[in-house]
Parts: structure tokens; sequence; C-alpha cells
């Protein structure tokens, strides 16, 4: 019994520290595994599972999946093509939250989320939309859409798999139980999803958290402003489009201060309809200045070369220009007739801490000019010795997306979920398969590779799954069974609403998987006991497990978003728990509508 008690202390341990403490979430995943291993509350294979766990692997090889789509722009042409530049966060929610639920419905989740996170990201950073609003409702979304069919959560196909399976082995005193079809559950599933989904639109505005601005005005005062300089690439996806559907109206670290075309300044808005060649003079921070340099069809003007640039291969950095400058006192606008042993783009210029208010050609470069520069690799070996800049940074998040790529990124993640839903690979194994594919084809480099991955999620999905096999191996799990049983008591409603809350109750302690195969032999018991049908307790034990929602550990795509939107636990408790109230009373008078307890 005390094994019991120690596993209760560490678990409380460990959420007081996930909702108090500022500690990294994998820090204290890792110090509660520790001290299960310390106490020895299960055999050491089993508190280590999660590190060769193929689940935690695949998700690693995913997030590989994703910088490869994103990398190549596929992600970005396809979310402005399907989510455009959405003016508010509930436009946002109504573009993402139903295509997210209907894929999820026949895709596994996983890659569909670690492919929107930076989406997310980039929409909240182009459309000055809060992330913190949409991070959360994403995963929520694939969750829920998991629920509409028998192949969109692993939950789900595992619960199909013991029945099946009692079916071939049980005995003649069974409750009455079936085969779950396909589209079965979507006569629960979508209901909850729909309800689910309006529900978020309607509340999250309250219950979901958002981003304090730690930046006053100060702070933004004592910001360097660059005058940054770009033209309309002709060969570019930009043109035709309007300045705001190109994601230039917005004020998110940089505003339009010149806009010509064919050597003319006209007055430009956000209807504005985009040229081939438009030159646009922008005043930007250096956050501002990376997220121009990197949008999709535009580049930079002026250049010590003509030549036409693999620009995907290109790095942004911020140099500031010595005294001994063998171009002080030159026009910018005279460098492209310099011969130099190395190419550089210039992408904008500040001068004493600000934007100038005349054309960068006109400038007369001087001592202390602080400009960025599109450079090539051989810029900074030919540079190591140079005495033209004072200081050179490389900087980092700045990357162009090599676009010629992205139908081959696309058609390599098709085939990954095509071979997974097919059965024809593992999960695992399609994953792997298709991040080799994206190396070789060109579509993302090795070191992109290496930073897209989440290890400190990993370490948190992993830590996780070895604190679950503490709770069961304790047998913590089996003492929670028992009360379950003793709560239901003869009323059949009653007794349906007991295995929700205890399927809730268990994903907050373990995985929505564990959650489910432990749910299963206790409601039917609890079946047999009533001498009802199984069928509408299997179902809510499909749906129960699989909307996991109070808590970041229990799913692995709330983990994936805990980092991205800086969460804290208590952010997916406060909106967790009334959607959980809410898809408990529809899953609990809907099911037995549809599986009756007296077939």
């Amino acid at each position: 019994m005390i094994e019991v008690y120690l596993t209760i202390g560490i678990l409380t341990l460990t959420f007081g520290l996930l909702i108090f403490s500022k500690l990294p979430p994998a820090a204290i995943f890792v110090g509660a595994l520790t001290l299960t291993i310390t106490f020895k509350l299960a055999p050491l294979v089993d508190s280590l599972k999660g590190f060769n766990n193929p689940g935690v692997l695949t998700v690693g090889a995913l997030f590989m999946i994703a910088a490869g789509m994103y990398s190549t722009g596929a992600i970005s042409i396809l979310s402005d093509k399907l989510i455009g530049r959405p003016k508010s966060v509930l436009q946002a929610q109504l573009k993402i939250l139903p295509n997210i639920a209907l894929g999820s419905a026949f895709l596994n989740n996983t890659p569909l989320v670690a492919m929107m996170i930076p989406v997310i990201r980039d929409l909240s950073r182009s459309c000055g939309l809060d992330a913190k609003k949409l991070f959360i409702p994403l995963s929520y979304a694939s969750i829920l859409g998991g629920t509409c069919t028998l192949i969109g959560t692993a939950t789900n196909l595992v619960i199909s798999g013991m029945i099946t399976n009692t079916l071939e082995h049980g005995g003649d005193n069974l409750p009455y139980m079936e085969p779950v079809s396909l589209f079965g559950l979507s006569w629960v599933g979508v209901p909850i999803t729909v309800a689910g989904l309006a529900f978020m639109m309607l509340f999250g505005k309250w219950l979901l958290p958002k981003t304090l601005q730690n930046k006053d005005a100060l702070g933004r005062q004592e910001r360097r402003y660059y005058r940054v300089e770009l033209k309309v690439d002709p060969e570019g996806p930009l043109v035709g489009k309007t300045i705001e559907q190109a994601g230039l109206a917005s004020p998110e670290g940089f505003y339009i201060i010149c806009f010509m075309r064919r050597e003319n300044k006209i007055e430009c808005g956000a209807g504005t309809v985009l040229q081939p060649n438009d030159f646009i003079a922008f005043a930007a921070d250096i956050d501002g200045a990376k997220s121009l340099w990197a949008t999709i069809g535009l580049a930079p003007i002026y250049s010590t070369k003509t030549d036409k640039p693999q620009r995907h291969r290109h790095h942004l950095v911020e140099v500031a220009v010595s005294n001994q400058n063998s171009f002080l006192g030159q026009r910018i606008g005279d460098l492209s007739e310099e011969d130099r042993e190395y190419t550089v783009w210039i992408v904008g210029m500040a001068r004493d801490g600000a934007a100038m208010d005349y054309p960068m050609r006109d400038a007369i470069l001087q001592a202390n000019d602080v400009a960025l520069l599109e450079v090539e690799d051989t810029f900074f070996y030919r540079n190591r010795n140079e005495i033209d800049f004072s200081m050179t940074k490389k900087l980092r998040g700045a990357r162009i997306q090599r676009t010629d790529k992205a139908v081959l990124a696309t058609l390599i993640t098709l085939a990954m979920i095509t071979t997974v839903t097919m059965g024809m690979l593992t999960m695992l194994n399609a994953a792997l398969l298709a991040a080799g594919a994206m190396l070789l084809t060109g579509c993302m480099d090795l070191p992109s590779a290496g930073k897209s991955v989440d290890f400190s999620t990993l370490m948190v999905i992993a830590s996780a799954m070895g604190l679950e096999a503490a709770v069961t191996a304790s047998g913590l799990s089996a003492s929670i069974g028992n009360m379950l049983g003793a709560l239901g008591g003869d009323n059949v409603y009653l007794a349906l609403a007991v295995v929700f809350v205890g399927c809730i109750l268990m994903d907050a302690m373990v995985t929505n998987v564990a959650s489910a195969v432990f749910m299963f032999p206790i409601s039917l018991t609890i079946a047999q006991g009533l001498g009802v049908s199984f069928m509408p307790f299997a179902i809510t034990v499909m749906v129960g497990a699989s909307c996991s929602f109070i808590s970041p550990v229990s799913y692995q795509t709330n983990l994936m978003v805990y980092g991205p939107g800086e969460y804290k636990f208590a952010d997916f408790v406060k909106i967790g728990i009334p959607l959980s109230v809410l898809v408990g009373v529809i899953t609990v008078f809907l099911t037995p509508m549809f599986f009756p307890f007296h077939p």
C-alpha cells in the first residue's frame, strides 16, 4: 500500500510544480520519473519504456517532416489558399479548426498538428493574432475530429481490437457486444465535434490565456529600426495580390513608408494590387525585417553582383560598417558596379538607430552604419579576416523557403499518410522514410532537420509514459477502478457517466491509450453487473479516453503545442474542464440512443 501513497505523492508534486512553478515541464517530468525509479515503483524496463517507444520516435520524425514542408514553403502555400490572412482570432479559428477536425477523422492527427504549428506561429506574427488562443484549440480540434470515425485515433482502434478479441475468446455470460463499423462512432462523434468547436470559438475568448505584452512604450522607442527596401518578384506568388492579402498591411514589426511603381511614388493602401517589380520601402525592427526578408515573393534590390541567386541557401546577417570599409563615401545605388570576391544583397540599413527617410540608393555609406545583408556561405569564410565590418552577426530564425521543392515535399508527405492509412507501413516506418526522402531530395538539409526536433517535448512524452508504468504497477490504477465500480450503482446512466469520468481522470495521470486499456475491463464488469449491453460503455470509453483536454500530458498533440504556446498547466485545466463536461453530457445522452442498453 505504501507504493500507492508514494505514487500519489509524486503525481501531486508533479502537478503542483507544473501549475505553480516556472520550471521547464521537461525538467519536472524527468524529475518525477527519477523519483519513481528511485523508489522502485515499477520495473526499470517499464519506467524507461517511453525512451524507446515507437510513438515517441514517430513524433520526433514528424517534426522533421513538418520542417521539410515548411522549408519548401509547402505549408505556407497551402495555408495561404485555405486560411488566407484572417483579421481576428475568431476568423482564424473558423478557417483552421473545422479543417483540422475533418482531417483528423481520417488521418493521424499528430502530423497534422506538427505541420500546423509553424503555420500558426507565422499567422500570429504576420496577422497580429494571439498564438495562445490558437494552439490549444488546434490540439483540441484534432482530438475531437478523431472521435468521428473508427480510424480517427489509436484509442478507437485499440478498443475495437479488444472487442473483437473478447468476442472470439469470451464466454456465454458476456453482455451484448458487436464490432464497431468505420462510421459507427460518427453518431456520437460528429455532434461532439461540432459542439466542442462551437464552444471553443464562443468561449475561448475568456477561457484561453492571452499573451502578455512585456514591451512598453519606452522599449519600443529604444528598438533599432531599419529602412528595408524590397521589390515584388515578377515570378513570385505576390503578383496580383493586394497588400493586405500579401500580409504587408499588418503593423507587426514593420510598416510601409514608401511605395513606388515604375519610378513613380504612389499612395498605397491595404487594397493596392501588387505588380511585378513594385518597389516597397519599410521601417522595420529586427523581427519585422527578418519576416519581410523571408516573405516569398519579395527580393532585395541592391547587390554587389547581378547573379540570379539560389536564395534558399542564403543567410541574413547584421553588420556594423567599420571606419576602414572600402565602400566608405560611396552611394549604395552604385554598389552593383563594384567587383567583389563575395556577393552581398543589401536588405536594409539603419543610421543612428533609426530608419532613413530617404531612398537607400542615395545614402552615402558612413562608419557605424548598421546594415542587414543577405549573404552566401562564402561570406563567412572570406570575411573572417576582413576589416570592412566591426561587427558581423548571423540572424537566427530567418530562412528563405525553397518553393521549387514545395510540390515534391507535399507528395512525400501525402505518400507517408497514404501508406499509413492503407496499413502498408507503420507510422514510425513511414515517417522515417519520409524524413529520409526530404533530406535526399533537398527539401531540407541536415542541420535544419536536427534543429526542428523539439527534444524537450519528446522528454516530456517519454517521461509521462514512465509515470504511467508507476501508476499501474503500484496498484493505484486498480484502486481507482474499484472505486469507480462502486460509484456506478444500479443506474445505467450514472454508470455511463462514471465510466466517462474515470476515463478523464485516468487521462490526467496516464496516456489516452493506457486509459482506454485500463477502463475497458472495468466498464465490461459494470455492464455485466447491470445486465445491459456493453456497446454504450465501449463507445463511452472510446470518446472519454480520446478527449484528453484537462492535462497537457495525456495526449501527445497537447504536449506538442505546450511549448510553442508557452502555456502553463492551468491553461489546459481552465478550458479543459468545461469542455470535458460538455462532451461528457452529450456522450452520456446520445450514446444510448444509437447504442441501446437493451438491443
